[in-house]
């Protein structure tokens, strides 16, 4: 072969091993060895041999008002649908989070602090267990007396007990007479098939992870308290007073918001049953955690939408709040109208769950079926934070998320929703500035290392603001800028596709992206990379522009849709936008050609939601 022939396969060659070999994305040795082993697939999809473990939960759980004790009897049939034989049992209780000894976050006040959980009978397949948990952490260890073999399963008996917090976090006393009762029962933590079992600490930073389990519970609360819950409430009649039982039973078929109960009407001691204990009984099955909220005086409002127009379900949407939440007086009507355009708009999938209740609270926080909402006083950021919250609902309780190392795979869709249902309320331009001023300011403007972490770090080693941005406003810039890229249609269809493929199951970010490469017909490896992979940042900068061509210099990285601003000389102005595909060839430098004849004066780069590091360097003026 001649010289110059064997030059030019040499080149062509490391031209080719280099765009190939750039998009493979990196992997962990143990998700590499879930591939290997079939469980995940390349294609996107659960793996021929995909498992995951699953439980049925029966509790009778009780509320002291009086001590604020929550005391429960709980039955687990925990079934091992692994290859593995389980020797020990991890089993999670959240709540001692509130225990002095255990790891946080943050600083808390004496009152946050508790003894946590006390279990008061152990018991696994009959045999009693000498353990009081006082001894765990947020998780604990159980060394079975006989191992639980693959493919079966075991019962599990415990009766357990544990104060609630003066202090309300995500959970805990909301005043006197009002709490809201969540991770409130010692569970079997996720054992699954890349990382075995869960037993990352609860630190109240990062948050959960769960099977997707059967529930069966009841409520056991004082006479006048209202019981509001995850799940079907069973027995309304039981509980209530025949008029308040018929008027919850007739806000399930309405679109018409009713106030099931008054102020006055609570006042009077005329809602509940007049025994001295009621209980209510609930039921939810195929979900990751249940919780509840009870209130003796929190106004009660309900009513319903449509949220799937081929089958005609409703879903009862509902409201609890202080009659000084002035906050939550429209908590069901913005509910309704957020149940609409999440199952039509985007995501586009059908509200999945029976029930979205509204609980006033000091939370912002998500839980399946319910959110704990601060009063903020301002009506329209209310709105925008219950529109996340119940955003959640598909991303991590549709998708059983691993939020505690995979944050963003969670909280950046939550934030993305958030932005696109910010829109069809307020307009663009109102959504686009709370979304630079809330989720994007703070990130791109804060130069420390913490923020230019990769998004794909595992969320427990991101440190302080680092770990917010890249959960939120980052992840979803991502998931924005593929959607530009893509377009409505296309970006819809494949984000559809990684849902159906793992609704109730685990994805993890792997199965995101082979799950998108997949549905969209593209090997979009490159994207990814750059997204989630790298230290990147945004910031690009108009470099040069000659006559009809202008250069454009991506300084921080960041592969970001962007328009190109164009004035001139006779002052008329014209947009080009670009879509993030033309940094596909060349991440660091990317050439327009402007079909035009006429005279440019200026040219600006305006990326809108996606803001400039230094945006002095945007506007190059010519000469």
């Amino acid at each position: 072969m001649e010289k110059k022939s064997i030059q030019f396969v040499l080149i062509a060659f490391l031209f080719l091993a280099q765009n190939g070999f750039s998009q493979e994305l990196y992997m962990p040795r143990n998700i590499k060895e879930a591939y290997t082993k079939g469980t995940r697939s390349k294609d996107g999809k659960p793996g021929k041999n995909y498992w995951q473990n699953h439980g049925k939960y029966n509790m009778d759980i009780a509320v002291d008002a009086k001590t604020k004790i929550v005391s429960g009897t709980e039955t687990i049939v925990y079934e091992n649908n692994s290859n593995d034989t389980l020797r020990n049992l991890a089993i999670r209780f959240v709540n001692n989070l509130h225990k002095p000894s255990s790891p946080r976050s943050g600083n808390v006040n004496d009152d946050f602090l508790s003894n946590g959980l006390t279990i008061t009978s152990l018991k696994i397949e009959g045999e009693i267990y000498k353990e009081d948990a006082r001894s765990w952490g947020t998780v604990g260890n159980v060394k079975m007396n006989k191992a639980l073999l693959p493919h079966s399963k075991i019962t599990i008996n415990i009766d357990w007990n544990y104060p609630l917090s003066k202090e309300s976090g995500r959970e805990g006393q909301i005043d006197e007479t009002t709490f809201f009762v969540a991770y409130s029962y010692p569970r079997v933590s996720v054992f699954d098939d890349y990382n075995g079992w869960d037993r990352l600490p609860h630190t109240d930073r990062q948050e959960f992870y769960n099977d997707f389990n059967d529930y069966t519970f009841s409520v056991k609360a004082p006479k006048n308290y209202v019981v509001y819950a995850t799940g079907d409430l069973l027995n309304p009649d039981e509980v209530l007073q025949p008029e308040f039982s018929a008027r919850l039973k007739k806000s399930y078929a309405t679109d018409e918001i009713l106030h099931i109960a008054n102020e006055k009407e609570l006042k009077t001691g005329i809602v509940t049953k007049q025994n001295e204990w009621n209980v209510w009984k609930f039921e939810a099955k195929n979900i990751s955690d249940v919780c509840f909220g009870l209130s003796d005086h929190y106004l009660w409002d309900a009513s319903s939408v449509l949220v799937d127009k081929k089958t005609n379900r409703r879903a009862s949407v509902q409201a609890a709040y202080d009659i000084k939440g002035t906050d939550f007086v429209n908590s069901v009507k913005n509910n309704q109208y957020a149940l609409d355009f999440f199952s039509n708009n985007w995501p586009g999938v059908p509200y999945p769950f029976s029930k979205m209740t509204a609980f006033q609270g000091f939370a912002d926080m998500e839980y399946p079926m319910m959110c704990n909402d601060s009063q903020m006083g301002d009506p329209v950021f209310a709105q925008l934070v219950q529109d996340h919250e119940v955003a959640h609902t598909y991303f991590p309780f549709y998708m059983g998320i691993n939020e505690t190392r995979y944050a963003f795979m969670d909280e950046g869709w939550a934030t993305t929703f958030e932005y696109l249902i910010g829109i069809a309320e307020h307009g663009k331009e109102a959504a686009d500035k709370f979304y630079k001023d809330f989720r994007v300011k703070d990130y791109i403007s804060d130069r420390s290392a913490e923020e230019d972490q990769p998004v794909i770090s595992m969320s427990t080693q991101v440190s302080g603001p680092g770990y917010g941005n890249n959960s939120y406003g980052k992840a979803s810039l991502s998931y924005l800028a593929l959607k530009d890229m893509l377009g409505d249609d296309l970006f819809k269809k494949s984000l559809h596709a990684y849902m159906d493929n793992w609704n109730g199951k685990h994805p993890i970010p792997w199965d995101y992206f082979n799950s998108i490469n997949a549905a969209s017909g593209k090997n979009l490896n490159w994207f990814f990379n750059n997204w989630f992979f790298t230290n990147n940042y945004i910031d690009v900068s108009v470099k040069s522009v000659s006559r009809n061509v202008v250069s454009i210099e991506n300084v921080g990285g960041f592969v970001i849709p962007f328009d190109v601003i164009v004035t001139y000389s006779d002052n008329t102005t014209e947009t080009v936008h670009q879509t993030p595909s033309i940094w596909e060839r060349n991440q660091k430098l990317a050439t327009i050609t402007l079909k035009t004849n006429k005279q440019i004066k200026q040219v600006k780069a305006d990326g809108g939601i996606f803001m400039d590091a230094t945006p002095e360097n945007n506007t190059f003026i010519v000469k």
